[in-house]
């Protein structure tokens, strides 16, 4: 089932990812601005702003496996018709679709994790998986332009390459994939679980879960707003296209090991907090430095920046496990996602306005100095879920 969770974050990210490296193609052969390659890149956020919570909520009545089933059918018929597209109109559409099948899929993910292993392993089983999501930004990024594009010179020919995970996904999910039984579910403390499920309690209400939410904003808005410029900034710098790139993907190398390895650590010391707020800090520098470094020093930036975003994501996706009900995992997990990655679409966006308002992308990384600021201080905020805090409750 981890396995199948993997490939299923690859298959998500993998035909959104592979936007990037061809934005200035489909700019030019399209006719379109920064700005509308930007919303093409975050559509499928777009849908998880608008579906997730709807979703989660269907997840927790009709079953994690049935759920995630629909999701991947529509994800693959989505990413696939892409290939038909010959206006931006009718790749947006497609991409929507798409990205139907990517909000039904997320928010099961971390619920997933949650109905198979115990408590203390959610973390880095979590880290398991979204080194799938990892993967596929490296790889996408990577070898899209280089090696993908030019085996059939088309846009729609590089979207059919990226569309076969999705629909590998698909298959093996139906045949493999199903949930746990009732009796072998492990819960949670159940001091937590006995309070958050009184009569009066409301998730709308629970600070923690908005405390998450923010934090994911924050992860979102740097992580998709360097995922789809940062090849352009690069190239603003003096950078080749195929160089850009390939420094952009240095940071999902870099961070692939990262996504498993700093809520291991987290798990050996104990403690969420401090990985949190200094990762905001550490975004706070990153942004600070791109103003003003070369194009040879992208590859430390971009080392730093993916240390920093996909360290912190399977923590802050195991947090609703930690810190919310168990009964409610779906619904806690699809609000997160909704308000989270409200942050993916308007960070990219906002960027390819700027970029279009002034030539550059100076005032976009003052305005990811601003969130990784926020961020540091969500995490500070935000209740320590760690097995220190736990024991010494």
């Amino acid at each position: 089932m981890l396995g199948c969770a993997w490939l299923l974050g690859f298959a998500m990210y993998a035909p959104m990812l592979c936007i990037p490296p061809m934005a200035h193609i489909i700019k030019k052969e399209m006719g379109v601005s920064h700005a509308a390659v930007g919303f093409l890149f975050c559509v499928p956020v777009t849908v998880v702003v608008l579906l997730a919570t709807p979703a989660g909520f269907f997840a927790d009545r009709l079953g994690t496996q049935k759920a995630v089933l629909i999701g991947s059918v529509v994800m693959a018929f989505g990413s696939l018709m892409r290939v038909t597209s010959t206006s931006f109109a009718s790749l947006l559409l497609f991409t929507s679709i798409y990205g139907i099948g990517f909000s039904i899929i997320f928010p099961n993910l971390p619920k997933l994790v949650g109905s198979w292993f115990p408590r203390e392993k959610v973390g880095l089983a979590t880290g398991v998986y979204a080194t799938g999501i990892t993967t596929a930004g490296a790889v996408a990024l990577a070898v899209t332009l280089p090696l993908v594009f030019p085996l059939t010179h088309t846009i729609q020919g590089t979207f059919f390459f990226w569309s076969m995970p999705a629909v590998l996904a698909a298959i093996l999910w139906w045949a493999v994939a199903k949930d746990p039984p009732l009796s072998s579910r492990v819960r949670s403390d159940p001091q937590r679980a006995t309070h958050n499920s009184s009569p009066s309690y409301s998730l709308w209400k629970d600070k923690n879960m908005w405390l998450i939410a923010l934090l994911l904003f924050f992860n979102d808005v740097h992580f998709y707003t360097w995922s789809g410029w940062s090849p352009a900034l690069f190239m603003d710098k003096g950078a080749s296209p195929e160089l850009a790139a390939l420094i952009a993907s240095f940071r999902g190398w870099v961070g692939l090991p990262m996504i498993f390895l700093m809520p291991w650590a987290s798990y050996r010391v104990g403690l969420r907090k401090p990985f949190l707020w200094g990762s905001g800090i550490a975004l706070t520098l990153a942004s600070w430095a791109a103003l003003y470094i070369p194009v040879p020093m992208g590859w430390p930036l971009m080392a730093l920046i993916g240390i920093a975003t996909s360290g912190t994501f399977s923590m802050i996706l195991a947090l609703p496990l930690e810190l919310l009900p168990d009964e409610k995992a779906g619904t806690a997990s699809g609000i997160v996602l909704s308000i989270g990655y409200l942050g993916g679409l308007l960070g990219p966006w906002v960027a390819g306005l700027i970029a279009d308002a002034t030539g550059n992308f100076d005032l976009a990384l003052l305005m990811l100095l601003g969130t990784g600021l926020m961020w540091a201080a969500s995490g500070f905020i935000l209740p320590e879920s760690g097995l220190r805090a736990t024991q010494q409750r």
